[in-house]
């Protein structure tokens, strides 16, 4: 075997390891061995949210400055012992007909993907074979609008849907912008959860023109918060709570606590600046997992 290459055994499963020692972020120096490390720990909050969804992986294979593609397919050579789920594939670019996805639910999973500098991990709003459990509202804004006023429209979301007798629960989407995750019954289509999002967006862009937009049109985007609905969409995918993403440092899309939002509102920070992946593990110890109420279901929505 290459001495670059080593096994090594994970919950009774016999994974190789190799070029641990390969900078992922060269501006921080984070070496895939660290991407593994930061995985292998923050697994006992992560995984729950992976369970029974399919995931959608974008590789970095020679790390973030270097070019990365998306990978839905089981590659080449996936162990025998990772669980696939083959699922309809409507309206792939590729043509295809079905999808051989990777469904994360264990650790040696999940090392088998960080081995692969899988720094991202995207999935949908519903599990496998059921209607979506979770509503996602995305919150991206378009410069010079920035966290800070993210923040200040998750405050009037969140009060929003709380009218209606659902619960958010905030995180940052670790690059610009943050997401409202909203636990639902899993009884309605994504198209009904897709139209109730889009109707709140445009209730809160009526009322707030200077500073919400609810159309997709980058024209229509400076200075404003963009309140992403389609994120409901079947088809669509939204990085997962505490997985990597691919910025100069290696941030997190990282659980918040509403005390923080109303911070980051007023301009102050934690809120506002990105958690690289040792702050994360280090919240984690603090508070647990911020979005462990995601997991134990919601009602269903207004129609």
């Amino acid at each position: 075997m290459p001495a670059d290459r080593f096994p090594v055994e994970v919950q009774g499963r016999t994974l190789e390891l190799s070029n641990l020692d390969k900078v992922l972020y060269p501006t921080a120096g984070f070496t895939k061995g660290e991407v593994i490390d930061y995985y292998t720990r923050i697994a006992p909050v992560l995984l729950p949210h992976l369970t029974d969804r399919a995931l959608t992986r974008i590789r970095y294979p020679n790390g973030v400055t270097g070019g990365s593609f998306f990978e839905k397919n089981a590659p080449a050579a996936t162990p025998s012992w990772v669980r696939i789920e083959t699922l309809p594939a409507p309206g792939s670019t590729k043509g295809r007909e079905t999808i051989d996805y990777v469904v994360a639910d264990d650790l040696p999973t999940l090392v088998w993907l960080a081995n692969l500098a899988a720094l991202e991990l995207h999935t949908p709003q519903w599990k496998v074979g059921a209607h979506p459990d979770l509503m996602v509202i995305d919150l991206d804004p378009g410069a010079p609008a920035a966290l800070k006023q993210c923040c200040q429209v998750a405050l009037t979301l969140r009060d929003r849907l709380a009218a209606d007798g659902i619960d958010s629960y905030p995180k940052t989407s670790g690059k610009k912008g943050m997401q409202l995750c909203c636990p639902i019954s899993g009884t309605q289509p994504a198209d009904d959860v897709s139209a109730y999002a889009r109707s709140v967006a445009q209730e809160l862009e009526r009322e707030q023109p200077k500073l919400v937009v609810s159309k997709m049109a980058k024209n229509l985007r400076p200075g404003k918060v963009f309140i992403d609905w389609s994120q409901n969409n079947a088809a669509k995918t939204t990085v997962a709570p505490y997985s990597l993403r691919a910025q100069p440092v290696p941030s997190v899309s990282t659980p918040l606590t509403w005390d923080e939002v109303s911070a980051g509102a007023a301009g102050r920070r934690p809120a506002t600046k990105p958690y690289p992946a040792g702050e994360v593990l280090e919240r984690v110890e603090r508070h647990g997992d911020l979005l462990a109420p995601l997991l134990d279901g919601g009602p269903a929505l207004p129609r």
